[in-house]
């Protein structure tokens, strides 16, 4: 894994001519891990999105930082080492296995590792079982599963996750919080979005407020009690 600083200047989203949030900074940096949040209809899936590289801002830049030497060994481009993981998971034509290898056939892994890593990925959030079922026979909280093994093998340097629990049971979220821990102690960096404070949102250091279009630093959230209401630290 490369790590790797995410850094945004002078940063504005419009939707149909309405100014989502202007942020004229933000850092996200190696060891970051992010809870995003903010009313619906807010802009944090189009910040999400800007993060990743799959939206153009209205105004402002994003730079990806990168040890020079590593820049020249590898030849980096584009937001390569940023995953985003939507609620609804684009998944692809074919069994469960093929879906998460996908993404590694670009990595210049043999054919060995990459089945390794496939059923490691697998077998860390539960679906080791359903490794050669076609997808469409899924639910989606399977198919939500699926995502986060895909994203685990690929070893991000930066994660952003949207909503990514919204359809699982506690299992299926203990698992998605251990594959998270495990990128986070190498070092990987994590922004996630969710309605409530939940066991993915306690691997977090930092909170993230959309709020007036500005983006707000609130004190960290780590004490959750059994009515979900949350204390800062």
């Amino acid at each position: 894994m490369s790590q790797i600083i995410l850094e945004a200047i002078d940063l504005s989203v419009k939707y149909k001519h309405r100014l989502l949030f202007h942020i004229p900074s933000l850092k996200v940096c190696p060891g970051d891990a992010i809870y995003l949040s903010g009313q619906n209809g807010i802009g944090k899936t189009s910040l999400l999105k800007v993060m990743a590289g799959i939206q153009k801002p209205t105004k402002g830049s994003l730079n990806l930082q990168r040890p020079s030497w590593l820049q020249r060994l590898a030849g980096f481009t584009g937001q390569s080492g940023v995953i985003y993981m939507h609620q609804t998971p684009y998944l692809f034509d074919g069994t469960v296995s093929e879906n998460v290898a996908y993404g590694l056939k670009g990595k210049h892994f043999c054919q060995r590792t990459q089945r390794q890593l496939t059923m490691q990925a697998l077998r860390k959030i539960g679906l080791e079982t359903l490794s050669h079922e076609h997808i469409s026979v899924l639910s989606g909280g399977e198919k939500q599963k699926v995502a986060m093994a895909r994203a685990w093998a690929l070893n991000p340097s930066i994660l952003l996750m949207d909503e990514s629990c919204a359809n699982l049971d506690a299992d299926a979220i203990d698992a998605q919080k251990q594959m998270i821990d495990d990128l986070l102690d190498r070092g990987a960096s994590l922004v996630i979005t969710s309605h409530h404070p939940n066991k993915l949102t306690e691997c977090c250091n930092q909170q993230w407020l959309i709020e007036n279009q500005r983006l707000i630093h609130k004190p960290k959230l780590n004490i959750i009690d059994k009515d979900n209401h949350a204390f800062a630290s």
